[in-house]
């Protein structure tokens, strides 16, 4: 089992920065793949970024060049920094992890860009 927690999100203003941060409690030396999804009003859930426990990332291509994911696996911590945030940004954001073949899920926290 593993217990997941984001915090970070707020409101900001279009062009700004923000860094959201996700900690792993639980059994977290079996955690493999860690990952970064959003929920926009009405839409579907999306992968944003995912990185590895060796650190390969990979991004959606609507934030290649913008957002930046990494991982301190001693602290079971996954960040996902966003730089240039556009309103079409705004939306929930779920911070993911991997053990085995399942997938644990935080509560979300929600980013909200004003234009």
């Amino acid at each position: 089992q593993v217990q997941l927690v984001e915090f970070g999100g707020c409101l900001v203003q279009g062009g700004g920065s923000l860094r959201l941060t996700c900690t792993a409690s639980g059994s977290i030396s079996s955690i493999g793949a860690m990952g970064w999804y959003r929920q926009a009003p009405g839409k579907q859930r999306e992968l944003v970024a995912t990185i590895t426990r060796g650190g390969i990332t990979t991004y959606v291509d609507s934030v290649k060049g913008r957002f930046t994911i990494s991982r301190d696996n001693a602290k079971s911590t996954v960040y996902l920094q966003m730089n240039s945030l556009k309103p079409e940004d705004t939306a929930v954001y779920y911070c993911s992890a991997t053990l085995g073949w399942a997938t644990y899920w935080g509560q979300g926290t929600q980013v909200t860009v004003s234009s």
